[in-house]
């Protein structure tokens, strides 16, 4: 099995020998054995364990049994607690989605945090058969029947090569200890009907018939690799990638046809399911402003996009700026500097630059996200203006909008960074002291 899992490591270029792997165990067999197979490799390993507080005693039994073996092998270890039943409520999702949605955020953010290279999950062959029928029987594309990825974004799952009756003769062999939980003998559970019941009817007509399903998912992911190749040729004319953004061409999608599918596509990446498509591709034909939403991403119906942003980009915060700032990191790249005021001066017409009259500040200055009811008087202009109505002549989307700062001096908006500052502001004969903002990209 060490022989066996080292190989389908290295053959697949799961992760290199300097790179940190945060291991997810649960305490049962599956991830026990895959943590004393790391613990053989010699691996820079950590572990997290999720108790979901479904079982009642059970769940807190497994959380130390896990924090028990990380002691003993003397690796770092990350434990904690979700109001499961809470979550899936306020959502309105199963329990089980609730789970999986709780442990994959709750990973991610312990792999940054700590700087792990990759999150590593016991998957083995018995979950690829089983996650093929679930998604048969709910139906799906041919993404969902082509099995589950060894390695997408950053998990990895290093057991895929394995079947569960493998995994469980190398325990006995080894003697390692796990805990048994008992909700996996409950068929209340769709995976679990589908184990105990629907696949052993299954081996009766056909002893092979997981070796069967295993070979025939491998064909249709070649079948999906290639049709995936196909589509990509086509998408690249029809998406563009702006600032972390997903901009997708309404009028070259029509054309090219097969809408539903070039979608299914597109936006299954970004967690939005298949379900939702049609309404999507319904509101290709409404005005401005219709929103869909996964787990992670927001998709925003443009005047001519489809427009994907991540969810955490979404946030609004302030941000002070002192008069002894020279340089801002955050929320975005500004260099601040005073700049002396000479005869032959003149003000810079970039976008990205914006030079004011210093003695009209008021200090701390706010950078802040753009409200509802905002004004200011725009260069040239005598009269106050809408931000919003700015926005429009512009003829700015909205996701251009949502992620447009304003600088604030005293409630006043000084500047609409990287457009157009206010007139009251602006440098003239009189100025003696300047200052200038610039906008630095990289």
């Amino acid at each position: 099995m060490l022989n066996l899992f080292e190989k389908y490591i290295s053959d697949n270029n799961l992760f290199q020998k300097d790179e940190k792997i945060l291991l997810a165990v649960s305490g049962g067999i599956d991830s026990m054995v895959m943590a004393h197979l790391f613990s053989k490799c010699e691996a820079d390993i950590g572990i997290a364990h999720c108790n979901f507080q479904l079982r009642e005693e059970e769940s807190d039994r497994d959380e130390q049994f896990v924090l028990d073996y990380a002691s003993k092998v003397m690796v770092p270890i990350y434990s904690k607690r979700f109001d499961t039943s809470g979550y899936a409520l306020e959502n309105k999702i199963s329990i089980q989605m609730a789970a999986r949605d709780l442990r994959y955020h709750w990973f991610e953010e312990i792999r940054r945090a700590f700087k792990y290279d990759w999150i590593s999950l016991a998957h083995n062959q018995d979950d690829i058969v089983e996650t093929f029928l679930i998604n048969l029987a709910r139906g799906t594309g041919i993404r969902g029947l082509s099995g589950i990825k060894v390695k997408s974004n950053r998990i990895i799952r290093p057991f895929l090569f394995a079947s569960r009756s493998a995994i469980e003769q190398y325990q006995k062999n080894n003697e390692i200890q796990f805990v048994e939980d008992s909700s996996n003998a409950s068929v209340k559970y769709k995976r679990n009907r589908i184990r105990h019941r629907i696949i052993p009817q299954f081996e009766k007509l056909n002893p092979k018939f997981k070796n069967n399903v295993i070979e025939t998912i491998e064909n249709i992911s070649k079948t999906h690799d290639l049709f995936v190749d196909q589509i990509s040729q086509k998408t690249n004319s029809i998406i563009q990638k702006k600032g972390g953004n997903i901009f997708i061409d309404i009028k070259k999608l029509l054309i090219h046809g097969h809408t539903a599918t070039y979608l299914y596509e597109i936006l299954t990446p970004y967690g939005f399911p298949h379900q939702s498509i049609p309404q999507i591709i319904e509101s290709l034909q409404s005005n401005s402003g219709k929103q869909f939403l996964s787990n992670t991403h927001r998709l925003l119906k443009d005047r001519n996009h489809l427009i994907i942003t991540p969810l955490e980009s979404l946030h609004e915060s302030e941000y002070k700026i002192e008069s002894t700032v020279s340089k801002l990191e955050s929320p975005i790249n500004l260099i601040i500097q005073k700049i002396p005021r000479t005869t032959d001066f003149k003000v810079p017409t970039l976008n990205n630059i914006a030079i004011l009259d210093f003695d009209l500040l008021k200090f701390p200055l706010i950078l802040r996200k753009w409200k509802k009811g905002d004004r200011f008087q725009p260069l040239g202009m005598k009269q106050s203006k809408k931000v919003s109505d700015y926005f429009i002549d512009q003829k700015i989307s909205l996701v251009e909008k949502e992620k447009t700062w304003l600088l604030i001096s005293e409630n006043q908006i000084v500047w609409i960074v990287g457009f157009r500052i206010d007139d009251r502001y602006k440098v003239t004969k009189e100025s003696k002291q300047l200052i200038q903002f610039e906008i630095v990209t990289e």
